[in-house]
């Protein structure tokens, strides 16, 4: 298997750190710990791509990195991330909370929080999980996020160190089968090891927000779905629906984001085959031009790529991990193969 990878040591020292800096920057914004970054900042980052997960390992000097409401905004990614510091402690404030997390204890963060981390030069494995591609380790996640202490955490960072290193002689069958086994130990170490939350009323938004979620996808294609209709069924106001649904870039760019998601399933489907458009004004869109640069924006693919490669007999996800090294140009662009 082929990995994504960016890396900035083949650039004038004066230049690495805005290339490292501008690769990351429509996900986190950074800053070098310490030292003058023209003077250098060696960094590399590898990205596995399989289908609803990615791998990736990340060398580089101190940094402390930042995801802001502002970024959330601009690009509503709610990608769930597992990480692990390999040689080095981190401080990470993230859903309200400071911690200070050891070596090789695994770390859980969503993106659609606003999260800073701070750290020493050191190597991190990074695990994306595609919140809406795995539903059901979704919900397991939703319960843990901060720092897995005890033997599980240390378990799931040996499965995780492992893993990454024998990507590279994995086979092509043995890929579509390993988001399911990465799924099952996370579901088997975390599931069993799930702290009590301390805060009832966040466990109440992330409940109401779950049922926004079943209400979105249940009702997509519907034209009236909106902030009425979701306000009813779920029996919630408008401003805390609103506020539910402010990390995700709002009400319209979460059901907008919904019925892409929907859309290209159906494209992946080799007995869906209806035109294009027929696809898209099941799921509420009705303007073709509107409907390809919405759907680009998002997958970095056209409507028409999906499926052709799907009557082809080979999954857009496939055709872009393998166009992964070259065709990647930003970790948003990553991000969104997932």
């Amino acid at each position: 298997m082929t990995p994504s990878v960016f890396s900035t040591r083949g650039l004038p020292p004066r230049e690495q750190f805005d290339a490292w800096r501008a690769w990351h920057a429509s996900v986190v914004d950074m800053a070098p710990l310490q030292g003058d970054p023209a003077q250098g900042f060696a960094a590399e980052s590898r990205l596995w791509l399989l289908d609803g997960v990615a791998i990736g390992r990340v060398s580089a000097p101190g940094l402390r990195t930042l995801r802001t409401p502002t970024h959330i905004r601009r690009d509503p990614t709610d990608h769930w991330v597992l990480t692990v510091g390999l040689g080095a402690a981190t401080k990470v404030v993230s859903n309200g909370g400071a911690h200070a997390v050891p070596v090789r204890v695994p770390f859980v963060t969503s993106l659609a929080e606003a999260c800073e981390s701070t750290r020493a030069r050191d190597d991190r494995l990074h695990l994306y999980v595609a919140r809406d591609r795995l539903a059901a380790l979704s919900r397991i996640l939703d319960q843990v996020r901060g720092p897995l202490a005890g033997p599980l955490g240390a378990l799931l960072a040996d499965y995780l160190v492992l893993l990454e290193r024998s990507l590279p002689d994995f086979s092509e069958a043995d890929l579509s089968r390993l988001p399911g086994a990465v799924g099952a130990m996370l579901a088997s170490c975390i599931g069993a090891s799930t702290p009590q939350e301390p805060g009832a009323a966040a466990q109440i938004d992330r409940t109401l927000l779950e049922r926004v979620r079943e209400v979105v996808c249940r009702r997509m294609r519907s034209p009236s779905l909106g902030p009425t209709a979701i306000c009813r069924e779920v029996g919630i106001s408008r401003s805390r629906l609103y506020r539910l649904l402010e990390g995700e870039g709002g009400v319209g760019r979460y059901i907008q984001n919904q019925r892409l998601r929907a859309c290209y399933a159906a494209l992946c489907d080799q007995e869906n085959t209806r035109p294009v458009s027929a696809i898209a004004e099941a799921h509420g869109f009705y303007d073709p031009s509107s409907f390809s640069r919405a759907f680009r924006r998002m997958f970095s693919l056209t409507p028409s790529d999906v499926r052709a490669a799907t009557r082809a007999g080979t999954t857009p996800m496939a055709a872009r991990r393998a166009a992964a090294a070259t065709d990647l140009a930003t970790m948003r662009d990553c991000l969104r193969a997932l």
